[in-house]
């Protein structure tokens, strides 16, 4: 008897395989017509949005970033025009610029002074460019036995006086200034980039403001190229802490033109650099082909740090290359620096001799000046202080290996001693560890207690270089 279920049951015959090896199946039919889908020529083109729609949003973007970048670029401002006044003031009424040589120091008015010294130098390199040479002293047996020559001071700020000068029409010496000023602002913004990435935006704050009081900020408003340095160097590190490598590679060239203390900085982006390839090479070698975590194939991200370590000494060793050239002998940057303003590496020697004589009062050592040498030995043991405060912090290695090589550089060196305070002015990372510790503090109480060092910041940062010293 047949299973009237099994009666109505469908067939399977038409599922027997084709002599192709597959059936044919029949297309099902859902009631519905395929949607035909559009030729590319008749697809419809996406709304191109207005102009009126484009700039507000360009707005927001300047608002958000005067925002978060604003109160460190007014707090900056404000502390460091303070110290500026104060510093004019001083030099106003004790009137001794007058009486001093316009090139060392003195001129007709309060701000020429601003101008003098190195501010000479550059001042003729901008307008006179360079003719490296190395002229002996007649009959000179001593510490000095060179003329001084411009191809002691790096290019680049003088060559950015030039061109300033020629886009607005001021004199040289308004344009270094107007250089100076605006990578001053250039540098306290990116001191508080990096600064909010190792200890937070409060931080951040707070190490904008020492940049303004710190010993040695008193050359930041000068014709010197101390605020250039600064802004490309802390902008270089914050690129490779982003691993924007090369942006950072073609920063540190730059700082290779403006100062030689880039010796530092391109040590430490090797270090950095040498220390991605070697963590990438093994992650290759544990994940093979595989792209890594921003979808970018592996060699490319080790490619962009041998290529920043390949430019990065560019600038530095190009010009002491052709300095060297048009001096006819390959050391002669070290040569003039040695036998025209005595500055060589002596491995700390100088340096022990102010630690060891200035405490019992001897000033029989080289370059001898109390005032200024008392400003220096106070920086170098708040340098000292600090840096155990910065590797407990554990911030990125391009920030230990700049701020170490920096001091060492600079304690290791035969100079003008009290010219310390403004040589470590580019180890801007020992303003980290204060500004984690200043934190804490309400905005009122952190604006009184860096108000208050600006006021002095005038005498020991300003005045006591420039009339009391030698900067």
């Amino acid at each position: 008897m047949t299973d009237p279920r099994l009666a109505k049951s469908p067939s399977y015959e038409g599922n027997r395989p084709c002599a192709e090896g597959r059936s044919p199946a029949p297309r099902p039919s859902y009631g519905i017509a395929p949607t035909s889908v559009p030729s590319p020529a008749l697809a419809p083109v996406a709304p191109v949005a207005p102009v009126a729609s484009v700039v507000p949003q360009r707005w927001e973007r300047l608002r958000r970033s005067a925002r978060r970048h604003g109160p460190a670029l007014a707090l900056y401002g404000a502390l460091k025009l303070v110290g500026f006044c104060v510093f004019m003031y001083l030099l106003d009424s004790s009137g001794d610029f007058r009486r001093k040589n316009p090139r060392f120091g003195g001129g007709a008015h309060v701000w020429d002074v601003l101008a003098t010294w190195d501010g000479w130098w550059y001042q003729q390199i901008a307008a006179h460019g360079y003719h490296p040479a190395l002229v002996p002293v007649p009959g000179a047996t001593g510490l000095i036995t060179l003329e001084g020559n411009s191809a002691a001071f790096f290019p680049l700020y003088p060559a950015l006086m030039r061109l300033f000068s020629s886009c607005t029409g001021l004199g040289l010496f308004g344009a270094g200034l107007l250089v100076s000023v605006v990578a001053s602002f250039v540098a306290a913004l990116a001191i508080h980039a990096v600064s909010a990435r190792v200890g937070g935006r409060r931080a951040g704050l707070a190490a904008a403001g020492l940049w303004a009081v710190w010993p040695g900020s008193g050359m930041e408003w000068t014709v010197y190229s101390e605020s250039l340095y600064v802004a490309l160097a802390a902008w270089a590190c914050y690129a490779v802490m982003r691993r924007y490598w090369l942006t950072a590679g073609l920063l540190t060239c730059a700082a290779g033109l403006t100062r030689p203390t880039a010796t530092a900085l391109i040590a430490a982006l090797a270090v950095a650099a040498l220390s991605a390839v070697h963590r990438q090479w093994r992650e290759s070698r544990r994940w093979g082909g595989v792209p890594g975590p921003d979808g970018r194939g592996r060699r490319g991200t080790v490619l962009r740090p041998l290529a920043a370590v390949a430019i990065a000494p560019l600038g530095l060793v190009g010009y002491l290359g052709w300095v060297g050239y048009r001096m006819g002998d390959h050391s002669g940057y070290f040569k003039l620096q040695e036998g025209a303003w005595a500055h060589k590496f002596d491995y700390g020697k100088q340096t022990w001799d102010v630690f060891t004589s200035l405490p019992v009062g001897h000033f029989d050592y080289l370059f001898a000046d109390p005032y200024e040498d008392l400003i220096g030995v106070g920086t170098v043991l708040l340098a000292l202080f600090v840096i155990p405060l910065l590797l407990r912090l554990r911030p990125p290695p391009v920030l230990v290996v700049h701020t170490l090589v920096t001091i060492a550089l600079v304690l290791g060196s035969q100079q003008i001693f009290g010219n310390v305070s403004r040589y470590l002015l580019p180890a801007f990372p020992l303003f980290i560890p204060c500004a984690v510790g200043m934190r804490r503090l309400s905005t009122p109480v952190l604006c009184t207690v860096l108000g208050i060092a600006a006021f002095a910041s005038g005498s020991y940062a300003g005045y006591v270089l420039f009339e009391l010293g030698v900067p």
